[in-house]
């Protein structure tokens, strides 16, 4: 069978999205297209963010290939799926426009993953994947009938078959992505201690968290804690390096230390980025980062107050000066440092500007408090409204739109509500 892959032209105007804009390596994509063809099936990517191609260039594509199957993603690339576009307008257009060139539609992404009845309806994709994606391909182009972790309608019937997919990172190959790509991979994602040189490029030590902070969209994707093999790891580092990559970003939902990879990373020469909790690293951890080649840490601090991080479940052993002393000495050994902030009712404006310029008297900069999207498939949305139903992207957006009297500096400071956003959802 020919499947193509298809990360749309993304267009965030109107949107509250807070992600970064720039074209990232589509790694679940990278990942399904190597278990695809290893099941003997062709297999085209086709990414208009990353390619530069138009929503018409990229449904020229399509049908250009005439692919059996098509899959559309509703977030760009699996770094967002974390924080996607509360909104399917993108994808919504892509499947109506590639409906005619192409045998099946089938949408992943966390959409599907937390709302997939709403996400088939709002389509029109006949199958929806329930978490990640990569296993779920191949056995849904072998038989639809017995694929786990996957929802379509059987006529009028709503069937839906879990539990949602969490990939064996163990058996995921290492990804080697074509030239043409890294050359056009001109963006280093959280970067700023220098110009970019060289391409950069994406890639996961591990995927999921052990934690379960209430503001993080993990429950219905991501969610365990799961470790590639440090070989794997290292052998797609080299295929990167081979190919003049400069810097590499860890999208791992928490970089944690591990002494073997960081000892691997620290015998090649390389510059890195990684998201972490900077009370999980010891001042031996630190060094060994940088050794690492690492010039950015994105920290997740979140509210600068025990009580705060207590509300989020952060489960933080440390205190607020125990967590800006690791900050500080981080940044003695770490070109960038940032504390990341969320806006919170439990700590007072004044104290968090004054926490602010400490740390920027030290070179670490700490984001004002970012407000908080109450995401489908989080401990906080469960514990407002419950499971997520049909209308729960809707239902949260309407309340973030309430809520907030400005947004982060990367967003829309005039966002359109949901409804306004989608097209008709009255696909099916």
């Amino acid at each position: 069978m020919r499947f193509a892959l298809v990360n749309p032209f993304w267009n965030f105007e109107g949107s509250i999205y807070f992600g970064c804009r720039e074209p990232h390596l589509p790694l679940e994509y990278g990942y399904s297209k190597a278990l695809l063809e290893r099941a003997g099936h062709e297999v085209e990517i086709i990414d208009g963010q990353l390619g530069g191609l138009s929503h018409r260039a990229v449904i020229d594509r399509v049908a250009a290939w005439k692919p059996d199957v098509t899959v559309v993603t509703t977030a760009p690339s699996y770094l967002f799926w974390r924080c996607a576009p509360p909104e399917l307008r993108v994808p919504q257009q892509v499947c109506l426009d590639v409906r005619p060139f192409t045998k099946q539609l089938i949408v992943v992404g966390p959409h599907a993953s937390t709302t997939p009845r709403a996400t088939l309806k709002k389509t029109g994709a006949d199958v929806v994947v329930l978490g990640e994606c990569e296993e779920i391909l191949p056995l849904l182009a072998a038989d639809l009938t017995t694929a786990p972790s996957v929802a379509y309608f059987e006529g009028d019937k709503y069937v839906a078959r879990g539990p949602n997919r969490a990939a064996d990172m163990k058996q995921l190959p290492a990804l080697h992505w074509p030239d043409e790509s890294i050359t056009r991979h001109k963006h280093h994602h959280h970067r700023f201690e220098a110009e970019p040189q060289g391409p950069g490029a994406e890639m996961e030590a591990s995927r999921g968290c052990p934690y379960h902070c209430t503001f993080c969209a993990k429950d219905n994707f991501r969610n365990s804690y799961r470790k590639r093999p440090v070989s794997t790891v290292l052998e797609e580092v080299d295929g990167f390096l081979r190919q003049g990559v400069e810097y590499i970003y860890f999208i791992d939902e928490i970089f944690l230390p591990d002494g073997a990879v960081l000892a691997g990373l620290g015998e090649r020469t390389l510059k890195m980025g990684i998201q972490t909790r900077i009370d999980l690293w010891n001042e031996d951890a630190i060094r060994a980062l940088a050794r690492a080649g690492c010039v950015s840490i994105e920290a997740g601090v979140e509210s600068i107050t025990e009580e705060g991080r207590a509300f989020l479940d952060k489960k933080c052993k440390m205190t607020t000066d125990e967590l800006t002393d690791r900050l500080l000495f981080a940044k003695q050994h770490i070109p960038f440092v940032q504390a990341n902030l969320l806006a919170m009712t439990e700590d007072d404006t004044e104290a968090v500007e004054a926490w602010r310029q400490k740390l920027e008297v030290h070179g670490v900069w700490a984001n004002k408090p970012v407000p908080l999207f109450p995401y489908p498939g989080s401990p906080d949305y469960t514990r407002r409204w419950g499971p997520a139903d049909d209308f729960a992207w809707e239902r949260a957006h309407e309340a973030y739109l309430h809520g907030f009297d400005s947004f982060s500096d990367i967003q829309e400071q005039r966002p359109q509500p949901l409804v306004e956003l989608e097209l008709s959802s009255n696909a099916r």
